[in-house]
């Protein structure tokens, strides 16, 4: 069972650090809009924090389909430009931040590979937060099975039960809770409408401060020496 006591933070990364999930559903849409379909954001989410519950494509014109490289490479560079641009989600860096001064260690697990978590880590000046980055690379499978959690726990030393994850998605939160972690839910447009149990605590105004955090999700950090 998870203990209010904990040793460290791991958060997902998209959505949750990074809020890539709402361009790319918005260009996704649009794509689905100048073909007269309609992507439902129900659908969309089946697919958020994992990989291969949800293929967009199945969706559009035979014809559309035909030219799934093209436009792929085309969606993905629109994306990418918008992203470029974008900051992290408000309150973010802050919380990050604050986490190896109160003592705790900081973890990340996240259902994208290594390289697009790498790009965007380094091109916000975040890497050298993180004790660890568990990615798609490193496990069989990815969320909602618990595996990268587990790693990333594994990698920094600290039992499962001892962890606070941070997520915004249900996949994502379905597997740190399926790892015997602690969790909080940090919800977006795009998640917030996703099924959570009422037991899980969560913070729909966003990032303000570690400690916050902490407390809405009921743990606390081991009393430090006087």
């Amino acid at each position: 069972m998870p203990s209010a006591e904990i040793q460290a933070l791991i958060f997902d990364f998209d959505g949750t650090i990074f809020d890539t999930e709402t361009p790319e559903f918005t260009h996704w849409q649009a794509l689905y809009t100048e073909h007269g379909r309609e992507l439902h954001l129900e659908d969309w989410q089946r697919g958020i924090g994992t990989w291969g519950a949800f293929d967009p494509w199945a969706g559009l014109p035979d014809h559309v389909q035909a030219q799934r490289d093209t436009l792929q490479v085309a969606l993905r560079d629109r994306v990418h430009a918008e992203l470029q641009d974008a900051d992290l989600r408000r309150g973010v860096r802050g919380v990050l931040e604050a986490v190896a001064p109160a003592g705790l260690k900081l973890g990340l697990a996240s259902s994208s590979d290594r390289a697009w978590i790498d790009r965007w880590l380094t091109h916000h000046g975040l890497r050298d937060l993180f004790a660890t980055t568990a990615t798609q690379d490193d496990v069989a499978r990815v969320k909602p099975d618990p595996e990268l959690y587990l790693l990333a726990a594994r990698t920094l030393g600290v039992r499962p039960e001892h962890c606070l994850a941070v997520e915004d998605s249900l996949n994502g939160a379905t597997a740190a809770v399926a790892a015997g972690m602690n969790v909080i839910v940090v919800p977006h447009d795009i998640t917030r409408t996703q099924p959570f149990p009422p037991t899980w605590p969560r913070l729909d105004q966003g990032f303000s401060t570690l400690d916050d955090l902490l407390r809405v999700a009921g743990v606390h950090a081991p009393a430090r020496p006087a």
